[in-house]
């Protein structure tokens, strides 16, 4: 067990001679000393801890003793244990008369703090265990499925709940972009304070990937994404000290809804932010249909959807044409509503319309075509 390291002993040294007038050693699992409050004998061989090595047991050495070990020193040396094996030792350099009401509460001490240190260092690991798992979770290969479940197992995670996965971005000050990376793993620890089953992993220099996973149907246990993305927003405008914004994606249950749910997040965040500059939430659910129309934008499909507002662009009143189209669809193709909206007269805006269906090629009675040229400027945009 590999706790006990220079950085950890000269821990002990120092906070053990704060409250015992006796100098104090710390020996490794070899012997050797690691920190000491007497520098000079970092490095050396300590005979006393080679002794309590070998028993497993405190080892006294009085001055008779020591004149038979190289270069011994009276005092007390007890073996440090964590987890049940034995990492390193204490010693107290003085008469064992003197020293030995010491020697426990020194131990109990070192113990404590390597036993703090050890847990962190698992803590530590299982974060980053978990970060893997979830970086390998939204990648979505299927090559890596049975090792998928393999994790989710030892993490006691059940992949068949509904997966839902939220990216959070960072927007940090200009002069304050290169420390980015180091907010995002700031919130990470804090997020995992406060929900210890809280999955997250990096995936940009300001990005996060956050999962979130719930069992469908459960008796007495309603929810919605909506609400979970409610709640996400208070736990990080509590905990987020930069700007940020947010993006929801697509509960679905599952292994491969995990990836789906952060494909579709991603895609709801980038035209979220086209469409709404100054939102800083973005739902698939608000924006479902251009969403899944974003897998349409290559081939010859997409250019033949984006078609009409192309053969719109062509006209020299096609800003103002396009600010017609956008108004209307805006108000569910009511009439009335979009006139006010525009501040036109009813007969200004039907002739508009008849403009706009002449130049797409479209009759926006039909509500086939209605639907072509709402496709199409979903499309453009």
């Amino acid at each position: 067990m590999q706790i006990l390291d220079s950085r950890l002993a000269q821990d002990i040294v120092t906070r053990t001679m704060r409250i015992i007038p006796f100098n104090v050693n710390v020996m490794d699992a070899h012997g050797v000393i690691l920190a000491s409050g007497n520098p000079e004998r970092v490095g050396e061989l300590h005979a006393g801890a080679l002794l309590a090595l070998a028993k497993k047991l405190a080892v006294e050495i009085d001055a008779a003793a020591a004149r038979k070990l190289h270069g011994a020193q009276p005092g007390t040396n007890l073996p440090l244990c964590v987890g049940g094996q034995v990492c390193g030792v204490v010693g107290l350099s003085g008469a064992p008369d003197e020293v030995r009401q010491f020697g426990e509460l020194v131990r109990l001490t070192a113990e404590m703090i390597l036993e703090q240190a050890a847990l962190a260092a698992e803590l530590q690991d299982n974060a980053r265990y978990r970060e893997a798992f979830v970086l390998n979770l939204i990648r979505g290969d299927a090559s890596q499925r049975p090792e998928l479940e393999g994790w989710a197992r030892r993490l006691g995670l059940d992949l068949e709940r509904m997966q839902l996965v939220f990216l959070l971005e960072l927007q940090p000050d200009p002069n304050g972009a290169a420390s980015a990376l180091h907010d995002i793993q700031r919130l990470q620890t804090r997020l995992l304070a406060r929900r210890e089953d809280a999955l997250t992993a990096t995936v940009g220099p300001s990005e996060m990937v956050l999962l979130d996973a719930w069992e469908a149907g459960r008796k007495g246990f309603e929810t919605t994404p909506q609400r979970r993305l409610e709640a996400l927003i208070q736990l990080l405008r509590e905990e987020c000290e930069l700007p940020f914004t947010l993006a929801m994606g697509i509960a679905l249950p599952g292994l491969e809804g995990a990836t789906v749910s952060y494909q579709s997040a991603r895609t709801a965040g980038r035209l979220g932010r086209l469409r709404h500059p100054r939102a800083q939430v973005f739902s698939y659910y608000d924006l479902a249909l251009p969403v899944l129309l974003s897998g349409l934008d290559s081939g010859w499909q997409a250019l033949q959807l984006r078609m009409p507002l192309a053969r719109l662009t062509q006209d020299r009143s096609r800003a103002m044409l396009r600010a017609t189209l956008d108004t209307w669809f805006a108000h569910n193709e009511n009439a009335a509503a979009t006139a006010a909206a525009l501040g036109i007269h009813r007969n200004t805006l039907d002739y508009r319309l008849r403009r706009i269906g002449e130049l797409t090629g479209l009759d926006l009675g039909r509500s086939e075509d209605k639907l072509m040229l709402y496709v199409s400027a979903l499309l453009s945009d």
